[in-house]
């Protein structure tokens, strides 16, 4: 719903900027400095807002000049998700420090740079573009915030500029729930197949201290039956060949030929750890 501001009462004068009449008007005092990033180890710019207020008037959209239609009231203007204000006045005022202060200042991790003082007002004249929900109150018809939650709009610019403002930013976010729906499907597949990979360790593993646990059982039935020779002269390492060799310098005979070469290098006794310096062939009579 495009018109012009109109004041429907008294207009509202900037503090500043001679005869300029609005019916918005913000009075914003910010707050600028320098704060210390104990992480970066860096100064970082920090803006703080320590005063602000606002006036406003009622007023109405009508028709422009070479265009036809009706006088809307506009209600709640403050509660519009886009509201244009025109910044008519803008002054820095930096800090005044001593030298004591800059030290504080060091010390403390702030250091003030100055206050900001800003006014912004929506002009009498300003062209703008409505869009809400539309009430007939009597004779007088009104824009006001929709009911169904919808957002509210007060824009400078034309309902077609708007609109596809507003498409850029759909297309934006649907951009970006794609490129985070594909991530947390990345993550999502990372973590399964890290789980699964830990499972199928955990499955062989169980695997192997089963079939040992088998290969002892087995071997102490065949020691039962076979009487405990059997199980003096088995080989330490595989307990199922019989030993066969002896290790030199240390003197232990506790190996079978295939476990001794199965041993990494450097070849170590694996009842005392001693180097072996070479192997004798052990045979029974």
């Amino acid at each position: 719903l495009p018109g012009v501001v109109r004041s429907v009462k008294e207009t509202l004068s900037s503090q500043f900027v001679e005869n300029c009449k609005g019916v918005i008007q913000r009075l914003t005092l910010q707050e600028h400095k320098m704060v210390w990033n104990r992480t970066t180890h860096l100064w970082n710019d920090y803006e703080k807002i320590i005063h602000q207020r606002t006036n406003t008037t009622p007023f109405d959209l009508v028709p422009q000049e070479d265009g036809t239609g009706v006088t809307i009231r506009v209600m709640k203007p403050l509660d519009a998700a886009e509201l244009s204000l025109e910044t008519v006045y803008e002054k820095f005022h930096p800090s005044v420090q001593s030298f004591t202060d800059v030290i504080g200042h060091y010390i403390s991790g702030e250091r003030p740079k100055g206050i900001q003082e800003t006014e912004q007002m929506l002009k009498v004249g300003t062209a703008l573009t409505g869009v809400g929900e539309l009430v007939l109150d009597n004779a007088t018809i009104k824009l006001q915030p929709p009911k169904q939650g919808m957002p509210y709009y007060l824009s400078a610019m034309d309902f077609d500029s708007l609109l596809q403002k507003q498409e850029s930013n759909v297309r934006f976010w649907k951009i970006l729930t794609v490129i985070f729906g594909f991530a947390t499907c990345a993550v999502l597949f990372f973590i399964l197949q890290k789980q699964y990979r830990h499972h199928r360790e955990r499955r062989h593993l169980k695997q192997m201290q089963d079939e040992f646990r088998q290969a002892q059982e087995r071997l102490m039935r065949e020691m039962n039956t076979e009487g405990g020779e059997t199980l003096k002269n088995a080989c330490v390492i595989c307990l199922s060949n019989t030993k066969s060799c002896v290790f030199l310098e240390c003197g232990h005979v506790c190996s079978c030929t295939e476990c001794y070469r199965a041993l990494p290098e450097p070849k170590r006794c694996p009842i005392c750890r001693q180097a072996i310096s070479r192997v004798v062939p052990l045979y029974n009579s």
